[in-house]
């Protein structure tokens, strides 16, 4: 069943709010809806299943890892209707491009991405894919340190808050990272 009108949908927040969750769910939706959904994540995401897109909680979803932007649109097949991709923000610039494309093309594209990095400075596509799509989900987690709704991720180094110029990816899941609020996140500065 092909949509009327492409649309870009954005799902995003912090580490352990539930992005991949809210993906998950609305894939199933479609599936129910007897509509043709193909799911990507970049193939640097390793941290659970190699060929499924898969929540903290342990939801899982068969994906293709992919290595750029550019193999999403050689791997789409004719009858795919719904596009998934996860983990948005570790594709290369051109996946802004790619998400527009596929959109024009009349397909309904469902993103997730940290919308921050653990500085909590806007993470690489995400403002661009935030501002051009139709629909804009922020999720929030839970607080590690205090309980309150949590709209940073915290990385950790050997237990404490990471520098400011540490390296902005670095793949890793609870032993490295927590969901913060404004008043807990810390990012250490020389």
């Amino acid at each position: 069943m092909k949509h009327r009108v492409g649309s870009v949908e954005v799902i995003c927040g912090s580490m352990f709010c539930g992005k991949t969750e809210e993906l998950i769910r609305r894939l199933i939706r479609a599936r129910i809806a007897k509509q043709a959904v193909q799911v990507f994540k970049p193939i640097i995401d390793y941290r659970f299943n190699h060929a499924k897109v898969t929540s903290h909680s342990g939801v899982d979803f068969d994906a293709q890892p992919v290595e750029d932007s550019q193999a999403i649109l050689k791997m789409l097949e004719p009858e795919t209707t719904v596009v998934g991709i996860d983990e948005v923000q570790f594709f290369d610039d051109g996946i802004v491009d790619v998400v527009e494309q596929l959109a024009e093309q009349g397909l309904r594209v469902i993103v997730t991405g940290l919308d921050t990095d653990f500085r909590g400075e806007p993470f690489g596509c995400m403002p661009e894919l935030i501002a051009r799509s139709e629909y804009v989900d922020k999720l929030h987690a839970i607080c590690m340190v205090c309980g309150e709704t949590a709209s940073r991720t915290q990385r950790l180094v050997n237990g404490k808050p990471a520098r400011y110029d540490e390296p902005i990816v670095v793949i890793g899941a609870k032993e490295m990272y927590e969901a913060r609020c404004r008043a807990h996140h810390e990012v250490p500065r020389d």
